[in-house]
């Protein structure tokens, strides 16, 4: 089984979209990628949007490419933009599973989710609505988890569903916008997979005090700490809405720490590739002064990283 991280907030978007390729199937989760409209008081900075642009144009490369395409929840970062054509004409010919979008989902979700549905069945092989489901593709076997809070429990934002892919000895588990397996649910879901690597997205730490509580936090660090205890994971990537937080490393050290402790991994996106991590939403305030990076250079080598890890 190869794991592809295709556009992840360490390279530059909000995103977490992802390959994953077996011997039987090629599956692309979460095929969306967004910037965030302000940060520090400004909006997207030039390198964010040609970020942006490079990131769209590698999701329809490789999720063309693809067998099946999940979508775990109904956020423009996780699924295109009604007006985005580029990015629905992916789903076209796809076996497509996505999350319910009348149960377990706010108001928000049901109105983009049916936006999503009516698209999306114009064009694709079929359409199915995954909570709690689970198929088998040859040798592949997709587990859908049933729905999961997007974050804390009660969460305004609603629920999202986890996905797990098994291909003989190897299982990977893809935790969505479940931020640190907050919800215990998700927690418990995860470690009863199993996985041998895992995507996951972690707290939303520059929300602390505002929006986030502390307790909430904590209780988010102690999951992932159980998570990374109880199961035989050796390589965790952590990235979506932490890294948005510079000094998010020194917040979860005690997650590290665990990790170092086990011989295990935890790093981001772009470190799973051995390269520098692009924090541009994190950095808007600096960039082009104090902070200058090449957007066209980064995504060259991360262009050749993702076609070499697909292969």
């Amino acid at each position: 089984m190869k794991i592809v991280p295709v556009a992840f907030d360490s390279f530059g978007v909000r995103s977490m979209a992802t390959m994953v390729v077996t011997k039987d199937v090629r599956i692309f989760i979460d095929p969306g990628a967004a910037l965030g409209p302000t940060r520090y008081g400004l909006p997207p900075r030039k390198e964010e949007l040609l970020a942006l642009e490079a990131s769209k144009k590698l999701i329809i490369k490789h999720a063309r490419k693809c067998d099946v395409i999940i979508v775990t929840h109904y956020h423009y970062d996780h699924h295109p933009y009604p007006e985005d054509t580029k990015l629905y004409g992916v789903f076209e010919d796809k076996h497509v599973l996505c999350k319910h979008i009348s149960k377990d989902v706010n108001l928000s979700g049901k109105q983009r989710g049916k936006i999503f549905y009516e698209k999306v069945r114009e064009i694709a092989r079929e359409v199915e609505f995954a909570d709690n489901r689970a198929l088998e593709l040859g040798g592949t076997k997709i587990e859908i988890s049933p729905a999961v809070w997007h974050g804390d429990v009660g969460s305004k934002v609603g629920k999202v569903v986890m996905v797990c892919v098994k291909e003989k000895d190897c299982t990977f588990v893809f935790g969505s916008d479940a931020q640190g397996l907050a919800d215990p649910n998700a927690l418990k879901w995860f470690v009863k997979q199993n996985p041998d690597i895992a995507i996951i997205d972690g707290y939303p730490t520059i929300f602390l005090g505002w929006r986030m509580s502390a307790r909430n936090f904590e209780r988010s660090k102690e999951n992932l700490r159980q998570a990374i205890r109880k199961t035989k994971v050796k390589k965790v990537v952590l990235d979506h809405h932490i890294v948005r937080d510079v000094n998010y490393r020194e917040k979860i050290k005690e997650v590290f720490e665990v990790a170092s402790e086990s011989n295990k991994q935890v790093l981001t996106a772009a470190e799973f590739y051995g390269l520098d991590n692009l924090f541009l939403e994190a950095w808007r305030n600096k960039l082009g002064k104090e902070i200058k990076v090449s957007v066209e250079g980064y995504y060259r080598k991360l262009s050749s990283r993702i076609s070499r890890a697909a292969l």
